[in-house]
């Protein structure tokens, strides 16, 4: 198969669907890659590199997706992508379609098959083209929100872990999945008093039995959560349901009630936000202020780290991207039903089911699409 990769054109995105390594491989494995000048050069990839794995260096983007198969990608193609779009061109990427009805109908109107990363599961439940950058964003919550309550960034001037005889900040995590997780583990690294809050007992008994003491869980109610939030110097959105929008668990209202300069991180932004104040925002402009209170709602904080962040998602999507290479998508999507998971769209049609459900669209079942 002739696989492409174009530099990504979202502001301040520095990560790179295929790393040189990556390449190496699939052209061990018989296959083409060809890729746009200059597309890993910020991040300490150059073309020299690519050319050394054995890829092919082609001048524009346009160039990369008028040749290629199948386009592998990081984040969520821009209407200039979509645009050059061919009909049965494969997409591999992220695309969080749910909180994006234009995205959906450009894809639609292509004619091109999109599997998203974030949609993709795993034999336990998990979702693990998600969770790399899960990670990465839920250790990064934790940072940007100490920055956010600096006094010159428009916080309440509040070091998060206190020092002897100041108490420490109150960080508030919605949600005990990946990003949650990691965003709790790095606020009890810096000694704030952190509280996860999840309507799952079992996975908050894991984090009581992971982290003990050191963390305090609670069940996820309106009272919990109105309580827990107005009192908060730092809440983090790390809500997921997945393919779907994200669930509003914070009124404006709520954030009204926070006091002033207290920081949200909403890291379901991607899938719409979980708070009912946040909007999207760009690593150029990260924060605004509503309500009083500090919003960072960048849509792909990972491409702040883009090095660290495209290694470990290509560590995570190889295997899926030689899978399909190898055996083209009906059989690798047939054979796989975890890779078959991830199809949202194929050849004009909505391919999965809360997609469907959330932007009121049509729903072909994935095995319909596949033996079409």
């Amino acid at each position: 198969m002739l696989i492409g990769v174009p530099k990504e054109v979202k502001t301040h995105e520095y990560r790179v669907g295929l790393v040189p390594g990556s390449v190496r491989e699939l052209v061990h494995h018989g296959h083409k890659v060809v890729v746009e000048t200059g597309v890993g050069a910020a991040i300490g990839f150059d073309d020299a590199a690519y050319e050394a794995a054995g890829a092919g260096i082609l001048a524009r983007a346009a160039d990369v997706f008028a040749v290629a198969e199948m386009i592998v990608k990081v984040k969520e193609p821009q209407p200039e992508e979509i645009a050059v779009l061919r009909q049965d061109q494969l997409l591999f990427t992220y695309l969080h379609l749910a909180a994006d009805p234009a995205q959906t109908q450009g894809l639609l109107r292509s004619g091109a098959i999109a599997i998203g990363y974030e949609t993709v599961t795993d034999s336990r439940g998990g979702l693990p083209l998600l969770a790399p950058m899960s990670e990465v964003a839920g250790r990064m919550a934790i940072q940007v929100g100490a920055h956010c309550l600096e006094k010159e960034q428009g916080g309440t001037g509040i070091l998060l872990g206190g020092v002897p005889g100041v108490p420490a900040a109150k960080v508030v995590v919605l949600g005990g999945g990946v990003a949650g997780t990691n965003a709790a583990r790095m606020a009890m690294g810096v000694e704030a008093y952190v509280t996860v809050i999840d309507k799952s007992l079992p996975r908050l008994y894991e984090l009581d039995m992971q982290f003990g003491s050191q963390l305090h869980t609670l069940f996820s109610t309106v009272d919990n959560i109105e309580r827990e939030v107005a009192g908060a110097d730092l809440v983090i959105g790390a809500v997921l349901v997945p393919g779907s929008a994200a669930p509003k668990l914070v009124s404006r209202e709520l954030v009204r009630a926070m006091r002033p300069g207290s920081v949200i991180v909403d890291i379901a932004i991607d899938q719409g936000g979980c708070v009912e104040t946040s909007r999207p925002t760009t690593h150029a402009a990260p924060t605004y202020i509503d309500e009083g209170v500090v919003h960072y709602c960048v849509t792909n904080m990972p491409g702040a780290v883009a090095r660290t962040s495209a290694v470990a998602l290509n560590n995570a999507t190889l295997p899926f991207v030689e899978a399909i290479a190898d055996k083209g998508w009906r059989r690798a999507l047939s054979d796989d039903p975890h890779l078959k998971d991830g199809l949202n769209i194929c050849r004009g049609r909505v391919t999965h089911p809360a997609v469907a459900r959330d932007l009121g669209l049509g729903l072909m079942p994935s095995d319909e699409a596949i033996a079409e």
